[in-house]
């Protein structure tokens, strides 16, 4: 409906991060236009064997969610129980109650006019998928915990098939559905162990083109971790071979959006920001 009011449902899927997720909450609970709602997946494997020490993982979610600091946000949590972070979020979205969803990975941050830009894209009743430009920034973590920018670089970039079919530069954490359009396109490839994000874009742009809200509002955070594993590598590798031939592409590289950035020439390489 054209006049129906814009209500955002914001969805975070989590696993056993809770420090970083406490982050992310706080950038929601700062929005300049407030979310109806906040749905947390936890998504920590409940059938590990054995489990965290009484379930600490899971108490610290509940315990981050009841926080007095975030009062003014209405949060739920969901356990999804180690189903992968596609299926995590197709879980939150059903329980979601929004016009719009706008989905933030739990170890990344909003700045505060992030969901104003896009709630008023959606404004328009042609508007099925909107996203926010980006900033990727490499961090440390320090020994007491606190968080420290290494290093950025930004993605701003129109919405271009051609592009995206190389390089996805919409992260997830910029990305915002309305929910009947997501509902209709079957949501996330649960299939999809790494790239859902990009192949759910794909799939809703034969629909029509997302739309691009300027301005740098998502921070996509990356740290150091070292290496994937050899299982972790070779399962990314797989997801992309699958994508390129569900969309009838060429070969896809593994990249991370530090990397898409650089490729895609956006912004500045290696701005120093500590």
């Amino acid at each position: 409906m054209a006049n129906e009011p814009i209500t955002v449902s914001v969805v975070i899927a989590t696993r056993d991060r809770p420090e970083l997720l406490r982050d992310a909450l706080a950038s929601v609970a700062a929005q300049s236009h407030p979310p109806l709602e906040v749905l947390i997946a936890d998504d920590r494997d409940t059938s590990a064997s054995p489990p965290p020490p009484a379930e600490s993982v899971s108490r610290d979610v509940w315990a981050i969610a009841a926080d007095p600091s975030l009062a003014l946000l209405a949060i739920r949590v969901l356990r999804s129980g180690g189903v992968g972070v596609a299926a995590a979020r197709n879980r939150a979205a059903r329980e979601a109650g929004g016009v719009v969803l706008a989905f933030l990975d739990d170890d990344d941050r909003w700045h505060p006019e992030h969901l104003t830009g896009l709630a008023a894209a959606f404004i328009d009743p042609a508007v099925e998928v909107a996203f926010r430009d980006s900033v990727v920034i490499h961090e440390r973590v320090a020994v007491d915990g606190c968080r420290v920018d290494v290093e950025a670089r930004t993605i701003a970039h129109d919405w271009n098939a051609e592009v995206m079919g190389r390089d996805d530069f919409v992260a997830p954490s910029a990305l915002a559905v309305r929910r009947e359009s997501f509902v209709a396109l079957g949501g996330f490839d649960e299939g999809f162990r790494y790239s859902e994000d990009w192949d759910f874009l794909l799939r809703a742009a034969r629909r029509a083109a997302p739309r691009r809200v300027e301005g740098v509002t998502a921070e996509v955070r990356m740290r150091a971790t070292g290496h994937l594993s050899q299982d972790d590598g070779a399962e990314r590798v797989a997801c992309l071979s699958r994508l390129a031939a569900r969309h009838g592409l060429a070969p896809i590289a593994v990249k991370t959006f530090w990397e898409v950035a650089e490729c895609i020439d956006s912004g500045p390489p290696g701005a120093d920001v500590r």
